[in-house]
């Protein structure tokens, strides 16, 4: 396992370098976010341990960066401040984990063998014909241009960009972007892409393919 420890208090930095490499974990250190883009992109990193606030580029820069380039490294984030607002922040740009400091040392370790065992994280944006969905932010754009959906509208056309261009389905679509107790006969799904294209705006986005279910165009 390689990761990359990006901390800007030398000694905190140092004691954490030591113990990684005591558990047997390969560690580089960068020292300010400019340099942890750098590193970033020569090294194909397991895990990243990102300190927040950051001098150069700050953490959450850093985080959304490396989400952009499709980094498969898994973020571990730290932060002086533990409060849900920082952790929801947080995870919102793109980091796996987070863990607030002060922290104990084994509690680091096992968060970064835990993040080291999971897949690569899945492709931040989806973007297809204009339309694009921040999977972090969860906004939506078409050309540049902000769209307010509501969060069931955002659920179907997640679910038709990850479609790359094929034909999903009513069915399909009612069954994963609503629960169970919804009736299988209702029209909610052809009324919600109604309201889906129109607030995309023209020409259509979301084409209906007759008897077969839509796409994105």
């Amino acid at each position: 396992m390689r990761v990359l420890l990006v901390e800007d208090e030398p000694q905190l930095a140092r004691t954490i370098e030591r113990g990684l490499r005591r558990e047997g974990i390969a560690v580089d250190s960068a020292a300010d976010g400019a340099i942890a883009l750098l590193k970033a992109d020569l090294v194909d990193y397991d895990v990243v341990v990102l300190d927040r606030a950051l001098p150069v580029v700050h953490g959450d820069v850093v985080c959304t960066r490396l989400r952009e380039r499709g980094a498969r490294a898994r973020i571990l984030m730290l932060t002086a401040s533990g409060s849900t607002q920082d952790l929801v922040s947080g995870l919102a740009l793109g980091a796996d984990d987070y863990l607030g400091k002060p922290f104990a040392f084994d509690e680091l370790v096992a968060r970064v063998r835990a993040l080291a065992r999971r897949p690569p994280p899945e492709r931040r944006l989806l973007e297809r014909g204009g339309v694009q969905v921040d999977l972090g932010t969860r906004t939506v754009t078409r050309d540049g241009s902000e769209v307010n959906l509501t969060p069931k509208e955002l659920a179907v056309l997640e679910e038709l960009l990850r479609a790359e261009g094929n034909v999903v389905s009513a069915e399909e679509l009612l069954d994963r972007a609503w629960d169970e107790y919804t009736d299988p006969f209702t029209n909610t799904v052809r009324v919600t892409v109604m309201n889906l294209r129109r607030k995309l705006g023209d020409p259509p986005a979301i084409e209906t393919v007759t008897g077969a279910g839509y796409r994105v165009r």
